[in-house]
């Protein structure tokens, strides 16, 4: 009875410890899994907020502020116009004549601490041309910020405080990184300090998007709103891989899709900011245009790879070293080229003096041609401070070069670029924007920056610019008061 009993119990463990083995082996039927999913999210979970504790300590919220002076009526707004009508001037004028009033604008964003000793990455657009900035470190302590170096066209901005012993966000390599990643970005939305957004790289090398002139943002579907620019995208090593700049939006608000600059392109603009304040970009001197299947085929390529030279400027590097239009170039220093934007970005983020070897092929036979970089001609921009015109007006000009014309569809030489409206501005105020192209200033024909300067000094006696901007295949005169 005794022996029977104890194989009796023996069955049922065994049985016990079977069904438990097969639980477990089969997901769909088991609970070990199951418990073993929870685990790995909670993993996750916690190597997330440990990349997010470390991080946030060197994530800053800027606060800009300026001044700016506007004419308002002792009897309020004028929504008709009708204190500027002649009759209405001379009858009535002394009474109703405007004064000036000084109002203060200001703004908010986020930054990164990139050294010990106090260097901070940003937005160019964050900081704008502001007369104070203000950073406020994650521990509380407020310092005022001083602008070591800005660069419009790539939205890239270097302030610094004076401090010792901060924390710092290491910079990654954006190359590296493949869509489908984890991201995860930090900063200021709305003023909510200190907010955190996870999501993936949704795509690289976005470009021609007419954010900035040079392009080549990382897509990321992490949650990026008004105030999270200048802020750091970061991988799963706790190391920046962007800086947070745009977002696409119908609402104003976040839709799904926002932009960053990839940390390798900033790191170049940074470097030059820290040394010489301004960045120098490098010149190749060509035209270039995409590959379709059929310009591949007829150009002898099997498949479409690389970027066409369509034209080659005289006296350039490029026709100096001998590259010929119809050239295609296959590869930059052994890297391939797959696009013209691409291509566009690294050449303007190389010193001058720099020397580079393209592989290019020519007529069905491969060649390496060494071309020895110089720097960008006929790009001259009047910032809002240099010209007390165009700071009144809010705009900032910029020569049209061929890599510009090509860009923006125009013909080079065609007029003078805008490069950027301030917002709030007198030109901001009659929907002038960047990217358009003046034509005429005061009836005068201006093909440069140094003609456009010309024809404004007429405006200081008249008060009044009168301006023929070109918008597409669209023209228009628009006519600016100068307070």
């Amino acid at each position: 009875m005794y022996l029977v009993l104890t194989k009796k119990a023996n069955s049922f463990w065994l049985c016990l410890i079977l069904a438990i083995f097969i639980a477990c082996s089969l997901p769909s039927l088991g609970f070990c899994q199951e418990d073993e999913n929870i685990k790995l999210l909670s993993k996750t979970s916690q190597a997330i907020a440990e990349i997010v504790k470390k991080a946030m300590p060197a994530v800053v919220f800027v606060q800009v502020e300026k001044t700016i002076e506007q004419n308002v009526s002792p009897f309020g707004p004028d929504p008709f116009g009708m204190f500027d009508d002649p009759f209405f001037q001379r009858f009535f004028g002394p009474h109703f004549r405007q004064k000036p009033r000084k109002f203060k604008q200001r703004g908010q964003g986020s930054g990164f601490i990139i050294s010990h000793d106090g260097y901070i990455l940003t937005n160019n657009h964050v900081i704008g041309d502001a007369d104070t900035i203000s950073v406020k470190l994650a521990d509380g302590r407020k310092f005022k910020a001083k602008v070591i170096g800005k660069d419009p066209q790539s939205d890239v901005a270097v302030i610094k405080i004076k401090a010792k012993d901060l924390p710092v966000l290491p910079l990654g390599d954006s190359d590296k990184i493949q869509v489908g990643e984890f991201v995860i970005a930090i900063g200021n939305p709305f003023g909510l300090t200190q907010t955190v957004t996870v999501g993936v790289v949704s795509a690289k090398g976005r470009s021609r998007l007419g954010i900035t002139e040079y392009e080549d943002y990382i897509q990321t579907d992490a949650a990026i709103n008004p105030g999270n620019s200048g802020g750091p995208l970061i991988n799963i090593h706790g190391e920046v891989i962007g800086i947070n700049s745009a977002i696409f939006s119908r609402s104003g608000g976040y839709m799904g899709i926002g932009f960053a600059i990839p940390i390798n392109m900033a790191k170049a603009v940074k470097d030059q900011l820290i040394k010489n304040g301004k960045v120098i970009r490098g010149w190749l001197g060509v035209v270039i245009q995409e590959l379709d299947e059929d310009l591949a085929k007829s150009f002898g390529l099997e498949k479409k790879e690389g970027v066409l030279i369509a034209e080659v400027a005289d006296n350039s590097p490029a026709k100096k070293a001998g590259l010929k239009s119809g050239d295609i170039i296959l590869k930059m220093n052994g890297q391939k080229v797959y696009d013209i934007g691409e291509l566009r970005n690294k050449i303007a983020l190389t010193p001058p003096g720099t020397k580079v070897v393209f592989d290019i092929l020519r007529e069905g036979k491969h060649k390496k041609v060494t071309v020895t970089i110089e720097e960008k001609p006929g790009s001259v921009t009047v910032s809002l401070n240099q010209h007390g015109i165009l700071k009144k007006l809010g705009l900032v000009l910029q020569d049209l070069t061929s890599d510009l014309a090509e860009q923006f569809g125009y013909k080079e030489g065609a007029g003078v670029l805008i490069a950027e409206v301030e917002p709030g501005s007198v030109a901001a105020s009659v929907g002038i924007q960047a990217g358009q192209l003046i034509v005429e200033i005061n009836r005068i024909r201006v093909h440069s920056v140094k003609e456009a300067l010309k024809a404004l000094s007429k405006s200081k006696n008249t008060k009044m610019v009168l301006l023929k901007i070109r918008d597409g295949d669209m023209s228009r005169f628009v006519a600016l008061r100068i307070e």
